[in-house]
């Protein structure tokens, strides 16, 4: 049985199991940051800084159940979005290119471009045996075939004013998510909104419904609720699940403060 989906809402659960309750073409597109299997069974530490790396159970899995993982819920991402609406996924070299690899190979995905995102203060390199890594990836893929992929929203006219009249390019620079953003709770990978805000404005149109399969602290709802898009957020950790609703709460009670149109 499958559900028709609620929209602008938190759903506590796992996203494999909330996805195979959704209708077939039940969103126009699908904004998602998987994890990145990155986590150590002990984090690393350095005796000149207080940063340890991740050391989340959610984002730590064997080779093979990994590549199962990812599959499954690109599968299922790939059924839900309609033909030719867009499909991003966020990356670090752990995981993206095993992500690109089943996009074009596995769903034979039309792969539209790669974006950089490079963080322009970002952690230092705790090991001193490796460059300090600084960026993160996005795969922007169309829900169809190459040969069938058509027709697919990019707002090129808004990404050119957005460079000033210049044609964006793939690589773009954001600050790490900033304290400001972080007051209700902290989430190890949270994004900045201001570029999550920009994957809406170029990827979709007003009344779009954005798919959001790992919701973490809800940026993507809160830009989607900005620029007056719909979506359907998944998070199955309760704690980053409270933190969402907190962040959508307070957003939400500014948004009614000074209902200012955002476009």
């Amino acid at each position: 049985m499958t559900d028709r989906p609620a929209l602008d809402r938190l759903v506590l659960g796992d996203c494999l199991d909330v996805m195979r309750r959704l209708p077939d073409a039940s969103f126009d597109h699908c904004i998602a940051d998987p994890p990145f299997n990155i986590s150590k069974r002990r984090g690393l530490g350095w005796a000149f800084s207080s940063h340890i790396t991740m050391q989340e159970m959610w984002d730590r899995m064997a080779g093979d159940e990994f590549w199962a993982f990812n599959l499954a819920w690109l599968r299922e991402v790939a059924r839900v979005v309609k033909p030719n609406g867009n499909i991003i996924v966020f990356g670090t070299y752990h995981n993206i290119f095993q992500l690109g690899f089943l996009m074009q190979s596995a769903l034979d995905r039309r792969i539209l471009n790669s974006v950089v995102y490079k963080r322009t203060n970002p952690q230092p390199n705790i090991t001193a045996r490796m460059l300090t890594e600084s960026t993160e990836y996005l795969i922007w893929a169309v829900n169809e075939t190459p040969d069938r992929a058509s027709g697919w929203t990019f707002n090129y006219w808004d990404a050119k004013e957005m460079n000033g009249g210049k044609q964006l390019q793939n690589v773009w620079e954001f600050p790490v998510t900033p304290r400001g953003e972080r007051t209700h709770g902290k989430h190890p990978t949270q994004k900045p909104l201001a570029l999550l805000e920009r994957l809406v404005l170029l990827g979709s149109k007003p009344g779009d419904t954005i798919l959001d399969p790992f919701t973490g602290s809800a940026t993507l709802p809160l830009a989607a609720e900005r620029h007056g898009r719909r979506w359907l957020g998944v998070e199955n950790n309760p704690d980053y699940y409270e933190i969402a609703e907190r962040r959508l709460d307070a957003a939400r009670a500014t948004a009614e403060a000074d209902p200012t149109p955002t476009r």
